[in-house]
């Protein structure tokens, strides 16, 4: 068992050793604030247990474990089998534990190995409404099985456009609404995604700074990086589906997709529901960092010489304050220009590209004809002053922000745990 090779219960389990499985548990060998780690593969990997050793310590993106922790200095973590048959070994004194057997998290038996707080990251199961008992697996299985908290690592989805997130669950960003977070409440955390972590962040500031809060109408793409959902080649599509892009060669093409980043993100600021944010996704052949284009239209005012109130400069006035205030660490703002290489691993949810930020003044002309259909009596036609701005915002979609911040979250749950 876990707990006889561990100092104290603080063991993370983590389902599934993907993109985000691996560098879930980086982030958190580099934090050391859990005391172990049990981790469920739900297969068998490789011929002996040094094959998912070796897979977990290197990275095709970001290099070696040892690299991450101790940049080029030279030193190595320390990697020791300490129970072959148990698959148990250490990095650096802290045990991990692979689980091999089951795929429906019902089956895993965290109670059985002292886990009380689980992070799903095999995006399977991000329906909320799904039974424990479902046969194909649920989030809810995870607690019928000894844990008392999930972190889903996407945003929830509800293929039951009837049913509402359930009372017990709750989507959360760090840095956003964490603290929203309730203990004696909520059982399944959703940490939202990527997009969703940046564009948060991006949009706080914005909302609350007097100049800046008025919007009326925004939308985001996200140039984004290439991720496992996607073919190398080109593949058959599967029965129904509707987006024959997603079968086509991620190598190859530039490929226009979805995002669910607007509804996460009224999830996440409730503002946004008045807003009616649009959003959309163009998936590039690069392994990490994405790029997000917001394009905002502010409701403004003019000065007394008939010049806008809001400028360019104003937007990364708001940006350095933010950066150098209530979101300090969080949120950074970069007066350089920046390639997305620049960012890989950048520890950051979003880092503002300042010198692309634009704005443009217009107005929107009201007849008397048009007013008098609002009920409105003029004798006259007014023009309404409206900025529109576009802002870039950049963001390591892997490791640096998203993990960093799912990273963040799940300390604090694990901090407030009954």
């Amino acid at each position: 068992m876990m707990r006889s090779y561990l100092k104290s219960q603080r063991v993370l389990g983590l389902n599934g050793a993907g993109r985000i499985g691996k560098l879930t548990l980086w982030n958190h060998l580099s934090e050391a604030h859990f005391d172990g780690f049990v981790i469920n593969t739900g297969r068998e990997v490789g011929k002996r247990l040094e094959d998912i050793i070796d897979y977990l310590v290197s990275d095709s993106t970001y290099g070696s474990l040892d690299r991450f922790l101790y940049g080029y200095s030279g030193k190595r973590c320390s990697i020791e089998i300490k129970d072959r048959a148990a698959a148990v070994f250490e990095i650096n004194g802290l045990p991990v534990k692979i689980l091999m057997e089951s795929r429906n998290p019902r089956e895993i038996n965290w109670a059985r190995e002292g886990v009380r707080l689980v992070v799903d990251c095999t995006g399977m199961f991000v329906d909320p409404t799904v039974p424990a008992d479902h046969p194909r697996g649920s989030a809810r299985g995870h607690l019928e099985s000894g844990a008392e908290k999930v972190i889903v690592s996407a945003p929830f989805k509800i293929r039951d456009k009837a049913k509402k997130i359930p009372p017990d669950c709750g989507m959360f960003v760090y840095g956003i609404n964490h603290t929203d977070y309730d203990p004696a409440r909520h059982q399944i955390i959703s940490a939202a995604s990527c997009t969703t972590t940046g564009l948060a962040h991006m949009i706080k500031p914005l909302l609350e700074t007097r100049e800046t809060a008025e919007i009326i109408t925004a939308s985001m793409s996200t140039v984004h990086a290439a991720t496992n959902t996607q073919n190398i080649l080109d593949a058959v599509p599967s029965a129904g589906a509707s987006d024959l892009r997603k079968n086509r060669s991620v190598m190859n093409n530039i490929i226009l997709s979805t995002t669910g980043a607007a509804f996460a993100l009224e999830e996440i600021i409730p503002e946004i529901k008045g807003i009616g944010l649009m959003a959309d996704s163009v998936r590039i052949p690069t392994t990490t960092t994405s790029l997000i284009i917001l394009n905002v239209t502010f409701n403004t005012k003019l000065d007394e010489n008939g010049a806008p109130l809001l400028s360019a400069a104003l937007i990364n006035e708001i940006y350095k304050k933010a950066a150098e205030g209530p979101q300090k660490g969080m949120l950074v703002f970069s007066d350089k220009q920046n390639v997305s290489s620049d960012l890989i691993g950048y520890r950051a949810a979003i880092v503002i590209e300042g010198c692309e930020t634009h704005t443009r003044t217009g107005f929107i002309p009201l007849t008397a004809e048009t007013l008098r259909g609002c009920g409105i009596e003029t004798p006259g036609s007014i023009n309404i002053p409206v900025t529109h701005a576009k802002i870039f915002g950049w963001y390591d979609n892997e490791l640096g922000s998203y993990v960093n911040f799912l990273g963040k979250l799940t300390v604090y749950i694990d901090k407030n745990m009954p």
